[in-house]
Order: C-alpha cells, then structure tokens, then sequence
C-alpha cells in the first residue's frame, strides 16, 4: 500500500466522493476507475557558455526523482453522469548545489539554493451529457493555444474550467477558461503571464476555444483554435493535418500552420507565425522537412511554461520565432522493431534560423539526437530509458553570443494501480 502523502491525498479524495453519491450509482463510477503511479528519473546537464559571462555562471547540472500519482473515475449512472479525477505530484532533489542549479526541475530559494522536494494535489470534478464532458479544477488540456509542458519531473497544471463535447460525428469542439498557472519546478499556483509580451500583466483570465474535424477516411483532419490572454495578447491558430497512405509501410504526412497574435491591453504584440512540416516515412525511416516564417513586429507569443505550437519549437532555443525569423528543419527517425527490436527509437534533427535580431542578420541554429528504449517483456516491461543531447549555438537579443550543449537522461516507469 502507497505511504507517501499523495497518494492519501488521492484515497481521501475518492472516498469522499463515494461517500456523497449514493450507493446505487456509484456502480460506474468505481467500476471505470483508473489509476496509475508515474516514476520519473531525470538527470540534466548543461554548459551554457554566453560572452560576458563568468565561466563559474556556465554549469547546470542536477537530478531528481519525480512521481505522478494519477486518479481517474468512471461517471455516475443517469442522464447526468457525475466523476472525480485527481493528480499527486511529488518532486524529490538528489543532487543539486546553487552553482550547478538552472535544471528548471525543482523550486530556488532565495538563497540560491533548491528545495529538496515540492508536492502538489490536484483534484478535478467532471460532469457528462451524452457526449460532452465538463472538468472543472485541476487541468492538463493540450489545445494548440495551450500545451502545457510535461518535459522534466512533473507536468505543468492549470486551474479552471474546460468543455469538451463531441456530439457531432467527427468534430470536436474545446471551450473553457483557464485561471491559474502551476510551473513545472512550482508546486504553487500563480496568475498567468505571457512569453514573448512587453507590456504585458498577471491575469486570471485565459478564455480558449477550439473546433477539430476529421474528414471521413480522407486522412484530413482541420482546425481552428482561439485564445485570449487577458491584457497580453489575441491569437488565432488554423491547422490542417494530413496523412496521405502511399503503399504499405509508406506514407505522406503533412503538417500547415499559421497563427496571427495581436495584443489586448496595453501589451504590445504583432506577430504572423506560417510554419509546415513534410514527413515522408518508409519502413521505420522517417524523412521530416521543415520551414516557419514569422513576420510582423514582435514574437511569437504563448502562456510562460508552456510550449509553443510550432513546427520549429525543439529542445533547447525557445521555437525559433523572434521577429522577423526565417527557419528551417531536417529531421530523421528510425524505429527499430522494422528490424525485430521493438521498443527502441532514434531521433536527429537540425534546425537553422536567420533574418532576426536589431539588424536582421541574427543567425542560430540547433542540433538534436534522442535515443530511447522501452521494455517490452519480463519484469521490467514498459520501463524506459532516454538520452537526450542538444547543442545550441546562436545570439541573444543584444546580440552577445551563446553556445549551448545539455544531455538529458531519463529512466521512467508507469505502474497500473487500478
């Protein structure tokens, strides 16, 4: 039985919420539940090398242990279907010194130092009507105007409300309302702030609304995406996404974007952000192309934690998309169980952008390599293993040089509880 406060946290949630249903309905809602306990083990390090700075400022390197405790309900039987789910987040720090930290896997104090652990509950309430299910409380959406970041230890969270309904035979249609940002390194929740926004204010209000179709057996699938940060910025994403079958093994995927962001309040924020992705795959080759365009005045601009959706958001630079930025990717990957070892992937990319910066001739680039392997059988099934290698070398805004290199290895393992 688990002892760590998390998961009483999410035993106590449940019972309570048994014990105000009444005994006749609580057939579904336990019989459908779900559980699961995520283990995460993340060691990070990097050399960050920029002109002006002193060489002692140039070293990150941390570990840490993450745990996600995840709780799922069935619904209620009748015409309103009633749940709970709940999250446990649990951030335990193995090595770390203030010389070494910048990870962004655990909290800094003020002393320069980490903690040496964070933990979150987050409990979400969820009603269903037919087809259309709303969660208000602790949420994790992944809309293209919001994709919080799950790239460390924890996952990133936000509170509010969320409609999901899919009514209509192949649309899906997202509305809903964000109040309040929990970073990934942060177990408390704060207002939300923007990335990429001057003028910009802490806001409670981050209103999101997205419709998705797929066109039959086409392959096609289309979408619009709306969301308002409240005295930040106004964006509209269009997505289409097509998978086109060649032959057997063989196929062509193509992947358009194009999202326009203005500013709301006195923010200040312009910015037209085109971008497409071509992955032609053969028998566990894949061969990726890429290109993005930003014009107008500013940058691109998202919620601050989250990531950017963005054909060219990558690993290391924050998704190439300073004003005025033209880039380009080349990616390959391969998966191995085309030639009997399932379970091992390899990814390469390298992505190129120039035409930025107060002059227009800011160039940067970004060179990319993960190696992972999942268990398949025996005692250890479905336990994970990655390395993750980056390099970076460009320019900051001012101009000053930067020369990034990390490694990241994560050993992960989910454990069915329910």
């Amino acid at each position: 039985m688990l002892k760590t406060p998390i998961a009483r946290g999410v035993a106590l949630a449940t019972l309570g919420a048994s014990l105000a249903i009444p005994s006749m309905a609580q057939a579904e809602f336990l019989k459908d539940s779900k559980a699961s306990l995520e283990m995460r083990n993340f060691y990070f390090n990097a050399d960050n090398r920029q002109s002006g700075l002193a060489s002692e400022d140039s070293k990150s390197e941390e570990w840490a242990q993450g745990f996600i405790l995840r709780y799922e309900s069935g619904f209620t039987e009748g015409t309103v279907g009633f749940g709970l789910d709940a999250i446990g987040l649990l951030g335990v720090k193995l090595d770390s010194s203030p010389d070494r930290t910048g990870s962004g896997m655990l909290p800094v104090g003020s002393d320069g130092r980490t903690d040496d652990d964070m933990s979150a509950f987050g409990p979400t309430f969820k009603a269903r009507i037919s087809k259309s299910t709303l969660k208000v409380g602790t949420l994790i959406p992944k809309l293209p105007t919001v994709l919080p970041t799950d790239s460390r230890i924890l996952p990133q969270t936000f509170r509010g409300a969320h409609i999901n309904s899919g009514e209509i035979k192949n649309l899906t249609v997202d509305l809903g309302r964000l109040t309040e940002n929990s970073l990934r390194s942060e177990a408390g929740y704060e207002d939300l702030t923007a990335t990429n926004v001057s003028g910009g204010k802490a806001t409670d209000k981050f209103d999101f609304a997205s419709a998705s179709y797929k066109w039959g057996d086409s392959g096609l699938t289309t979408s619009y995406n709306y969301g308002h940060l409240d005295e930040n910025y106004k964006q509209h994403i269009v997505n289409l996404l097509h998978v086109l079958p060649i032959s057997e093994g063989q196929s062509l995927k193509t992947d358009l974007r194009y999202a326009r962001s203005t500013e709301d309040g006195n923010a200040n924020v312009d910015n037209k952000a085109i971008g497409a992705m071509f992955t032609y795959s053969l028998s566990g080759h894949s061969f990726g192309l890429g290109y993005q365009d930003m014009s107008g005045d500013t940058a691109y601009p998202y919620i601050t934690g989250t990531d950017a959706f963005l054909v060219n958001y990558v690993m290391i630079d924050p998704a190439f998309a300073d004003a005025d930025e033209k880039s380009w990717q080349a990616r390959y990957d391969y998966n191995f169980a085309a030639m009997g070892i399932p379970g091992l992937t390899f990814m390469t990319r390298y992505v190129k952008g120039e035409d930025f910066g107060a002059n227009g001739n800011g160039e940067e680039w970004e060179r990319d390599t993960d190696i992972a392997y999942v268990i398949q059988g025996g005692p250890l099934k479905n336990l994970g293993i990655k390395w993750r290698n980056g390099s970076y070398r460009g320019e900051t805004a001012a101009g000053a040089d930067r020369e990034i290199d990390q490694n990241r290895l994560i050993v992960s393992y989910t454990l069915p509880l329910l």
